[in-house]
């Protein structure tokens, strides 16, 4: 039995946020941190840059009508630094991304994305210049992340992307989370159940 869907591959648009060093905090205001369920962090994802203290919009990259069906996050180096939270990939997820694209990511967080199965992948530093380029150049650009192969591509370029295999091959498995890996065992441990649940009985 498998938890959750393979992730090989994801095309969509994209949103391309220039700049290193994006950390959490950015990504998900601490004091969003408190919901009891996940299910309102995408209307949350980059709150304070997206909007002023009055709720109106700063004209945020997020936030263009454009690319409101984004579903690649194309960003800097050291993506995710900061603070250890959850929360930041699951408000990207919830938002509707199912990918991201940067030059490197911090180590919890790139943890806690290939957990959600939002996947990750690196690229060099003249690729991802290229592919950020061509992303705020075209909204309409649609970029294809291929997990299994390792491969971004976008208007007729293909780059080389990086990630550690053992994120990548849980990822293409569905195993990425580690419920995933109890619902396999249900049946088995169903029936050593069972069978423990009988020999007390007698």
């Amino acid at each position: 039995m498998r938890a959750f869907d393979p992730v090989k591959t994801v095309s969509g648009t994209a949103v391309a946020l220039p700049g290193d060093d994006i950390d959490t905090d950015r990504i998900i205001p601490a004091r969003f941190l408190k919901a009891v369920t996940f299910d309102e962090l995408g209307g949350q994802l980059f709150f304070d840059e997206r909007f002023d203290e009055s709720g109106r919009t700063k004209g945020h990259p997020l936030d263009e009508p454009a690319r409101a069906n984004a579903s690649v996050l194309v960003a800097g180096v050291n993506f995710g630094c900061g603070s250890s939270r959850e929360h930041a990939p699951r408000a990207l997820a919830r938002a509707g991304f199912r990918a991201v694209v940067a030059g490197s990511f911090a180590e919890i967080f790139f943890g806690n994305a290939t957990g959600v199965g939002l996947p990750c992948l690196s690229l060099e530093h003249d690729d991802l210049r290229e592919l950020t380029a061509a992303v705020l150049a075209d909204p309409a650009l649609e970029v294809n992340v291929d997990v299994e192969a390792l491969r971004v591509s976008a208007g007729g370029r293909s780059y080389a992307a990086r990630m550690p295999e053992s994120a990548r091959s849980v990822l293409v498995a569905g195993t990425y989370d580690p419920l995933s890996e109890l619902l396999q065992g249900l049946d088995q441990t169903l029936l050593v159940a069972a069978r423990l649940g009988h020999g007390a009985r007698e």
